[in-house]
């Protein structure tokens, strides 16, 4: 199933709805059942409240996702996104080039976060920061959303943790990631963690995840690549950060982007004000957003 947050007007609550297809949800309430928010229902709904989201309602009409306005799916991470850098192979070269750095072959993965106040929507708009950045860059990832605290997860017992998937724009300001050597402040401006559409319930993809994953500018396709190809797997990734770290239900794992984005085109392409940019990843819908003269 497809899980969305929306609202019914620009200045209405935040609601959960549920979808069966890419058109059209149903109001959480006409299930007859009521969550806080997405985060409430990720860390606190029962299995067998789960299965009564299986089948649409009786009785119930679908409201049309077009008559509705678009919220990421989960508005409000309760941490950092946790994120993977360099976890396709040549986007590990192409990141190489442009930093003017030797990445080598590395035993580990690269971890790091990304603050999110308030996550941006499939249909918002990216803040151009004029002044400020001057290299804004996309990244289109998978998005994997945790259902239950994990803490010394066996790598084979991974796919037990995983809630849903969702997909992630790792908006990037390539500038202030190499002008401070380090990627925090540059992937954390507000706006900068498009995603959406949906979250896509884990038991609708098949484990682990090899879905096609794509990214456009303009209509112009810049990445094209396959989430099976992964550098560190999901199992991997859970495994290593369980050892010593729990990470709460409703945590949220961008796993890395392929190979394409602007820094690594020759010469360099950075995003500027009136691209539209749709990230899309099989199974799981398009993410589209539009870059904003801000």
């Amino acid at each position: 199933m497809r899980l969305y947050t929306y609202r019914e007007r620009p200045d209405g609550d935040d609601r959960i709805g549920v979808g069966f297809g890419s058109d059209s949800l149903y109001a959480l309430e006409d299930f007859g059942l009521t969550f806080a928010d997405m985060n409430d229902l990720i860390c606190n709904i029962t299995p067998e409240q789960m299965g009564k989201l299986r089948k649409a309602p009786e009785g119930a009409k679908p409201i049309a996702l077009d008559s509705l306005v678009r919220r990421a799916p989960i508005p409000y991470p309760m941490q950092d996104v946790i994120c993977l850098g360099i976890n396709y192979d040549a986007h590990h070269e192409e990141a190489g080039r442009f930093n003017q750095e030797a990445f080598g072959d590395r035993p580990k993965a690269i971890y790091f976060s990304k603050r999110v106040s308030e996550a941006n929507c499939d249909g918002g708009k990216i803040p151009r920061y004029e002044g400020l950045v001057n290299s804004l860059d996309y990244e289109v990832e998978l998005g994997v959303i945790l259902g239950k605290d994990a803490f010394q997860v066996p790598a084979e017992h991974a796919q037990d943790y995983i809630f849903g998937y969702t997909i992630i724009n790792d908006v990037s300001a390539r500038d202030l990631q190499t002008g401070h050597k380090q990627w925090y402040f540059g992937k954390s401006l507000d706006g900068f963690t498009p995603m959406g559409p949906c979250i896509v319930t884990a038991d609708e993809i098949a484990y682990p995840p090899v879905l096609g994953i794509r990214c456009s500018v303009n209509g112009e396709m810049r990445q094209n690549g396959s989430t099976g190809d992964f550098i560190t797997t999901i199992a991997q990734v859970l495994a290593e950060l369980t050892r010593g770290m729990t990470l709460k239900a409703g945590t949220i794992i961008a796993t890395g982007t392929p190979a394409g984005v602007g820094m690594g085109m020759q010469p360099p392409c950075f995003l500027k004000s009136g691209d539209v940019v749709t990230c899309e990843i099989d199974g799981i819908g398009t993410l589209t957003n539009v870059v904003d003269d801000h």
